[in-house]
């Protein structure tokens, strides 16, 4: 092979990563704070270094997000250096997406072939999950990254016989563990069986390797959680969403076990056991029992991101909080293979926990559409499998299995979790996906009995389950997509029976069959574009209104009875009402109706969709003004409230509860000091609560010492933040030096 051959122009690969930016990468600029929760600590780290090196939630540094901070460390980078827009904080996880597409096709490609690698990062790209995620700032698209990143290291150690390569593969999972803990621990089974099965070295050699590979692991990953937890808690932020001020206890807790039990403690304590607890991404979901023993709503803890998309994109459609319609991503009427409704019958519309929760409504669209296809796949790539001939290709097949089926068995029983974690089934998808179709082809062309049915079997039944994923949608977007998938399918197989000896029309029904069943995730993975879509719960599918589009909230999320309840900053007058501005567009685009009768009220200003502004300049004026030398320009327990303070004006500001509004951040003593040392005196509450247990003392000795500023002198009555969102329905209090209690 000559030096110009190597270096030629792989132009199908050049298609599929223009495809994945596209999808990841399109008109993020029009989104604005995309995940708020994550969007504020970003905005806070660019402050200083103990920001940044904590991971600081707010400006002040009183409280951390509730993650590791190696993602954040990377988009405050990014702010750094393109100055802070959603577009820029967005930016490092499309990238991740991208150069995820990349490492599949090199994954896959020496033992595979071309054709196998160009499927399998094609099958990525298009999963539409990965779209989703990509184009916000969470986590998880930079974490899988991260793990295809230690896969690719791990294959190359072992082809080569590189123990130092093999070792840094478990290193860099390490890596992945301080992006999001327990989730990137997901993969070990695969990296420990690919290692025992692979690796041609002695059985004494191979346990010692992977032993001190294991110890560097977790050293790695406990690495900064041990440094943070042997500060003294007065000497950095409270550890947020911990119940103990400890980074192990959030990692092994809140971020661990809990999400398999759905167990929340979370907020110090101060939670009640049906709160939901998550990431910023996933958003904590607490309820209050009311006199009358209705759920009701109890804090002001979170706005709503939605990213604008075309034809008024960030419209949530009918259905929010569980109303007849579905959100994004859910089908109108429901229905879910095995038990799915309108709320199929899971938090957040993640489905009915069993053996076939992946394949019901809530699920099957973000990641599920090839799984029928891999089931044949697996059962071509392990056929000619024997104990004394096991080939590179069965040990890469068996890694790929080994990541798959424990995370398909976690996301099966998991009590808690968002659709957005359903990217991590994506790079096994796409690696079965395309090597299956490759040793199918080779089946079908060979005489090989019954495995050469497998190609025309295997095209046709996933058609069937992919029209089954589109048919809910029919009213939205049109029967002829179902139709289309349904009857390319039937014809792709029926080809590929009757005409086999003519090799030219078989090739031919072959890739009409992937063309096929590649339609629905490509139309899935656009639907952030078109149709816009919550940043801080992205899941890909089309809106259930039909109308404008929208970015709709995932069903479930209102006071459904489920008892995840929305928190009061979401409304809590019992109207509807027009979302707010600052959020994803400048159209004034209106909340349905069903969103109001569910839970009432109108989303946070600044977290919304419509008007041109988000930050309550007259309220920053005042305080500014009236600020006589204290440290900080205003506490709240909100981060919602402190957002546009911290992300577009920069100002040093209290978050004193957390992501939750609960978080034990500072005790009644504490406060107290902060008011009688002079730095602090301004307090923005809301009027509909905002915490509980420490929290919820700190208010009420907030009211009782503090003096209520005219809303007059603050407040911009005739604009959208103060018709519909924040301002509404929050009260500025100053608390002077000399308060009872406070000398």
């Amino acid at each position: 092979m000559t030096p110009k051959t190597k270096l030629r122009w792989d132009i199908p690969l050049t298609l599929i990563v223009v495809l994945a930016a596209f999808l990841n990468g399109y008109k993020i600029w029009t989104d604005h704070y995309v995940n708020t929760y994550y969007t504020t600590t970003v905005a806070s780290m660019l402050q200083n270094f103990h920001n940044f090196f904590f991971a600081s939630l707010d400006s002040a540094g009183f409280v951390s997000v509730d993650k590791p901070p190696l993602t954040f460390w990377i988009q405050t980078l990014s702010a750094y250096i393109f100055g802070l827009h959603g577009w820029s904080v967005i930016l490092p996880q499309a990238l991740a997406g991208v150069g995820s597409v990349l490492l599949i096709y090199f994954l896959i490609k020496p033992s595979f072939g071309v054709t196998a690698a160009r499927i399998s990062a094609l099958v990525f790209a298009t999963t539409p999950v990965v779209a989703s995620v990509s184009r916000t700032n969470n986590i998880d698209s930079m974490l899988v990254f991260t793990l295809l990143l230690a896969s690719w290291l791990l294959f190359k150690g072992i082809k080569n016989n590189k123990m130092w390569t093999l070792i840094g593969a478990f290193a860099m999972i390490g890596v992945a563990f301080n992006m999001k803990m327990m989730q990137a621990y997901m993969v070990l089974p695969a990296f420990y069986l690919f290692t025992i099965i692979a690796w041609k070295v002695n059985w004494k050699k191979k346990a010692s390797v992977v032993t001190g590979a294991t110890v560097l692991m977790l050293l790695i990953s406990m690495s900064w959680a041990l440094i943070v937890d042997s500060i003294p808690a007065s000497s950095r932020p409270y550890v947020g969403s911990s119940s103990t001020n400890s980074v192990m206890e959030l990692a092994f807790g809140y971020n661990g076990v809990s999400r398999l039990t759905g167990e929340q403690g979370g907020g110090g304590g101060g939670a009640p056991g049906g709160m939901m607890g998550d990431d910023g991404s996933g958003q904590r979901q607490q309820q209050s029992s009311t006199e009358d023993g209705t759920q009701g709503q109890q804090y002001s803890g979170q706005g709503r991101q939605l990213q604008s998309g075309d034809d008024g994109g960030g419209q949530p459609p009918g259905g929010f909080g569980g109303g007849e319609g579905g959100g994004q991503g859910q089908p109108p009427g429901g229905g879910g293979f095995g038990g799915g409704n309108g709320n199929n019958g899971g938090r957040f519309g993640t489905g009915t926990a069993g053996p076939l929760r992946l394949f019901q409504s809530g699920l099957s669209g973000q990641a599920s559409w090839l799984l029928p296809f891999v089931a044949f796949a697996c059962v071509g790539l392990f056929a000619s499998i024997r104990r004394r001939n096991i080939t590179q290709k069965h040990k890469e097949s068996l890694f790929w299995l080994a990541w798959l089926v424990p995370v398909m068995g976690f996301f099966s029983i998991a009590g808690f979790f968002h659709q957005y974690y359903l990217i991590m089934l994506a790079a096994p998808i796409a690696a079965l996906a395309g090597a299956g179709w490759k040793e199918l082809w080779n089946y079908y062309n060979s005489p090989s009995g019954w495995l050469s049915w497998l190609l025309p079997a295997a095209i046709p039944i996933t058609a069937v389950f992919e029209m089954y994923i589109i048919h809910p949608y029919d009213d939205t977007i049109g029967i002829g997509w179902s139709i289309t998938i349904l009857a390319g399918g039937l014809l792709a197989a029926l080809l590929l029976i009757v005409m086999k000896r003519t090799e030219r029309v078989a090739h031919t029904a072959a890739i009409l069959g992937l063309a096929v069943l590649l339609i629905g995730p490509i139309y899935w993975a656009a639907t952030p574009i078109t149709y816009g879509q919550n940043s801080m719960l992205p899941q890909a599918g089309p809106s259930a209104s039909g109308s404008n589009g929208g970015g709709g909230m995932p069903t479930g999320m209102g006071n459904d009875g489920s008892g995840d309840s929305v928190p009061s900053e979401m409304g809590n007058d019992g109207s509807g009402g027009s979302v707010p501005s600052g959020m994803g567009n400048n159209s004034d685009s209106t909340v349905p109706s069903e969103m109001g009768n569910n839970f009432g009220g109108s989303m946070p200003s600044g977290m919304g969709v419509g008007g041109s502004e988000s930050l309550n300049q007259k309220a920053l004026q005042y305080l500014k003004a009236n600020n006589t030398g204290e440290t900080y320009l205003f506490a709240t327990t909100s981060y919602t409230t402190a957002a546009p303070y911290i992300i577009e004006s920069g100002e040093n500001v209290i978050i004193m509860g957390g992501f939750s509004g609960s978080d034990p951040v500072l005790t009644l003593d504490q406060l107290k000091k902060l008011v009688a040392d002079g730095k602090l005196k301004y307090f923005m509450v809301s009027s509909g609560g905002g915490g509980r247990g420490g929290s919820s003392e700190l208010l009420q000795w907030i009211q009782e010492n503090g003096k209520e500023i005219p809303s007059s002198e603050w407040k911009q009555s005739t604009d959208h933040s103060s018709r519909n969102g924040r301002d509404g329905n929050e009260t500025l209090y100053e608390v002077s030096s000399t308060a009872k209690g406070g000398e």
